[in-house]
């Protein structure tokens, strides 16, 4: 069923951690964590959508542990996650922490709460007391880097209890401390990517010693969240409390390709699609998701047929002019869609990993809404 209609899922609690079953490429999953401040109430809901009936498929997991920030599901394991979550020690403070687990093998959901299997904790205190994330290497489910204040630390996760194997630190005085991180999954996923204040910097794993290439004063205020292209090298999306989204060349990083101004507030999340990178979604404290069409960025920027009008699987229609049968199916760069569900700050969107169509946002007053690339727009990019 091609149904444009989104579908809402709300939560007890509130909510800020969203993330696809990144290993999961048949059934369109997405994983979502809680944010109550009893911590012992926290859930992981494991959501699932049925694209022929439009309908949701629900399973509720115990984290009694403490408040999730962040989610990150493993690349090669669809049973496998992290999360960087909040608790109180044994001083009675509040301290931030990490933990890998496994979703439990289930014969079918249930109305049950289920508990987790935690597989290990990833212990980040001796570097810092401020854990922001956990992210998994983009291919390898045996690795990962957690940001933690000015420190960004590559973990082994083969064995039963997670090995660092690399350190790298953000020196000077005065630097604002990390906010969050992302691999560069080209050039062999050697690059870690850190977020502090309005700056960007690009670290190799191989040397962490010294930043491998920086966007000083990317934007004009804090910025936020960023995403590569993953189909085009040295292509990377930012966005921030400025309500900009930029595309940047980090070969050549003095000013962005583009930069466009969609949201009326702060943008917490960017995301471009990993089969049809033209698609872009933000999502801003203006309770709004927006969908964008920027094949100018893209990796096929007049389309998947490319620029010869005289190519088979390209355009070829001898009533138009040449220039016009070029861009008679080209999206110009623009917005596609907004997306008005939400009631509160939009804090998180993701793709889909199963379907290239779907993706699904989440507001802190714990609701989430799956929706579709329009269908119009979604023929004029196959065309």
């Amino acid at each position: 069923m091609d149904n444009d209609n989104p579908v809402i899922y709300g939560l007890e609690f509130q909510a800020r951690a969203l993330s696809a079953q990144n290993a999961e490429t048949d059934i369109v999953r997405f994983l979502v964590g809680t944010q109550s401040i009893k911590f012992s109430n926290n859930q992981i809901h494991l959501v699932e959508l049925n694209d022929d009936t439009n309908t949701l498929r629900t399973q509720i997991y115990h984290h009694e542990i403490g408040e999730i920030w962040s989610l990150q599901t493993s690349p090669t394991d669809p049973e496998k996650f992290i999360t960087s979550y909040n608790t109180i020690n044994d001083e009675g403070i509040c301290s931030m922490k990490g933990a890998l687990w496994q979703l439990p093998m289930l014969d079918e959901y249930t109305t049950d709460i289920v508990h987790l299997n935690k597989i290990s904790d990833i212990d980040t205190t001796p570097y810092g007391n401020e854990l922001k994330t956990i992210v998994y290497h983009p291919m390898e489910g045996t690795k990962s880097v957690a940001v933690v204040d000015n420190n960004f630390i590559l973990w082994d996760l083969n064995e039963s209890t997670p090995q660092v194997s690399t350190v790298g630190t953000l020196s000077g005085k005065g630097q604002h401390r990390f906010t969050t991180g992302k691999w560069n999954p080209h050039n062999g996923c050697n690059q870690f990517v850190t977020l502090n204040d309005n700056n960007v910097r690009g670290w190799d794993l191989r040397n962490p010693s010294n930043e491998a290439w920086s966007i000083i004063s990317a934007h004009s205020q804090i910025v936020r969240d960023l995403d590569f292209n993953a189909n085009k090298q040295y292509c990377l999306s930012t966005c921030g409390d400025d309500g900009y989204m930029k595309f940047w060349d980090i070969r050549s990083t003095n000013e962005p390709i583009i930069s466009r101004m969609e949201h009326s507030h702060w943008v917490w999340s960017i995301r471009i699609n990993r089969f049809h990178d033209q698609l872009v979604l933000t999502s801003s404290s203006d309770s709004r998701v927006i969908l964008c069409s920027i094949p100018s960025v893209s990796s096929e920027p007049y389309g998947p047929g490319g620029n010869n009008p005289d190519d088979e699987d390209g355009i070829n229609d001898d009533s138009l002019p040449l220039e016009d049968a070029l861009t008679k199916n080209k999206l110009d760069d623009g917005v596609i869609g907004k997306y008005e569900e939400h009631e509160d700050s939009v804090y998180a969107v993701e793709w889909s990993s199963a379907d290239p169509w779907t993706f699904a946002s989440l507001s802190y007053d714990g609701r989430l809404v799956i929706n579709k690339v329009p269908r119009k727009y979604k023929y004029k990019i196959l065309l």
